[in-house]
């Protein structure tokens, strides 16, 4: 039987007792797992989970917990907001590539009411409340968002825009107090208590470790230990994968995203990457391996009311953009070099907003009383920040950005006194890619075929986002096509 360290597949006539048997086996009990069981156990499969912690609920659980969806849900029109499927289709094609599945995207998409209903149908309340200004997360319990970019250049100009961050509903106080709950921990809650009533069994403290074939090379079970125990488990319809990305695989991030090696963030250290391993070693195939999401560690309340130059003390982008973009930009595009130029009442302004950022720290790194000033207390080429600012106030007095398409909401000359914020080396994030799959969440081998038996979703997978992200997408795809796991596993 395999060791902790041979990830290569199992004979099943090598395995002379099953210690556990069920129709649909789930390796991870986060959101793509959760709802791969509920979707499992709806279809009338027997569904049994393997969770590798004391519990359920993985990086899920400790979100904000917003949810992408779109295309006219209920929510959206409580709030008084008409979006459509294809405008909600051109959005995501244009934002989270390139290279984009279309495919799966026109399925999440012409599904997304849908699943709004089912999410609804399974116990998660979202309140009919619209938060509009710019912030990672709501600051609240209110319900909706723009999480993407949506409202902002360049994709404003030519996609209706239209919010689609859902945010399931938690008290304020309990959002932000002791407890660090966030949003998703009020999805995983009703979705697990669901798979309770719906008879899903859960096993916890236990670790896949190797699939297990039969003579035809369908998968027909795994290989898991449980404090140095060897587990096998036969599945009679199927494996679902659903545990998580390679965020802190550290071989695996030197090999497709080095960018993010000892930066991991909004991800968990169960993350190693085990899932795609053990597919690999069935010829699963790969996609967008290099993709990752970038948080940007500030304030979009004070972004948003400055400028951000590179080391070179030019702007690269829009501020009231979403701050993933941002943090992408910085760290792809600009070396990890960003400064937030702001003035004082900005400053003062942004600080005292009611945003659930607020708490990331933000204290001026410098502070002076002209432009030529503070270029020369940040190091920056002589007359580099002064053009800048020169260029950008010139048209911020017409209400203008015509360099990067910055609203007219956001847009106004920076005054004095003035300061800057060293923001060089204040991102981290977490990985997009994975294993190839189709839209029912049947992991495909290399030659293109599914792996019979095999079913995967969640950040293991490369889900709708290729390249780019908005935030929800993760929670949004990971649930989204982990209930299309479910029941094509149990209809296996």
């Amino acid at each position: 039987m395999a060791t902790p360290e041979d990830l290569g597949p199992v004979r099943a006539d090598q395995i002379t007792t099953w210690d556990h048997e069920a129709d649909v086996v789930i390796a991870g009990y986060g959101v793509a797992g959760a709802a791969a069981a509920v979707g499992a156990a709806q279809s009338g499969a027997d569904v049994l989970v393997f969770e590798r912690t004391g519990g359920w609920g993985g990086a899920a659980a400790m979100s904000g917990g917003i949810i992408y969806m779109g295309g006219g849900t209920p929510l959206q029109k409580a709030c008084g907001f008409d979006d459509t499927v294809d405008a909600m289709k051109a959005f995501m094609k244009a934002a989270l590539g390139p290279g984009v599945d279309e495919e799966k995207i026109d399925a999440y998409c012409e599904g997304s009411v849908d699943h709004y209903h089912w999410l609804v149908d399974s116990g998660v309340v979202f309140k009919e409340e619209f938060w509009g200004e710019p912030g990672w997360e709501t600051p609240g319990d209110e319900g909706l968002m723009y999480s993407g970019g949506e409202n902002a250049a360049p994709f404003s100009a030519t996609i209706p825009p239209a919010p689609r961050g859902h945010v399931p509903q938690m008290p304020a106080e309990e959002k932000h107090g002791s407890s660090a709950r966030g949003g998703g921990y009020m999805l995983m809650k009703p979705l697990t208590e669901l798979a309770d009533r719906l008879g899903v069994r859960a096993e916890y403290d236990v670790r896949a470790q190797s699939l297990v074939v039969d003579d035809d090379g369908r998968v027909v079970g795994l290989v898991a230990s449980r404090y140095g125990r060897r587990i096998a488990v036969r599945a009679r319809g199927g494996v679902v994968l659903a545990s998580g990305s390679f965020a802190y695989n550290q071989t695996m991030l030197e090999s497709y995203a080095p960018r993010l090696v000892n930066r991991p963030a909004a991800s968990v250290e169960e993350h190693d990457g085990r899932s795609i391993r053990m597919a690999q070693a069935l010829g699963a195939d790969l996609a967008h391996m290099d993709a990752t999401e970038v948080a940007f560690f500030c304030n979009p309340q004070l972004f948003v009311r400055g400028i951000l130059v590179n080391g070179r003390g030019q702007r690269y982008i829009n501020e009231d953009t979403y701050a993933g973009r941002v943090g992408q930009a910085t760290l792809i595009e600009n070396d990890n070099q960003a400064f937030l130029i702001i003035d004082e009442a900005s400053y003062e302004e942004g600080m005292a907003s009611r945003s659930s950022s607020a708490g990331i720290p933000a204290p001026l790194t410098w502070a002076a009383e002209t432009v030529e000033e503070l270029e020369r207390e940040m190091g920056l080429p002589e007359g580099a920040l002064q053009s800048t600012v020169e260029v950008y106030n010139r048209h911020a007095s017409e209400g203008k950005d015509p360099l990067f398409g910055k609203s007219p909401e956001w847009v106004r000359p920076l005054g004095t006194p003035l300061g800057a914020i060293d923001l060089r080396g204040r991102t981290g994030g977490f990985t997009l890619g994975g294993l190839r799959t189709d839209v029912d969440s049947a992991v495909l081998h290399a030659s293109g075929r599914p792996i019979p038996g095999l079913f995967a979703a969640g950040r293991c997978t490369s889900g709708v986002c290729a390249g780019g992200y908005a935030s929800g997408t993760s929670l949004g795809d990971g649930s989204f096509f982990g209930r299309r796991a479910g029941i094509a596993a149990a209809r296996a």
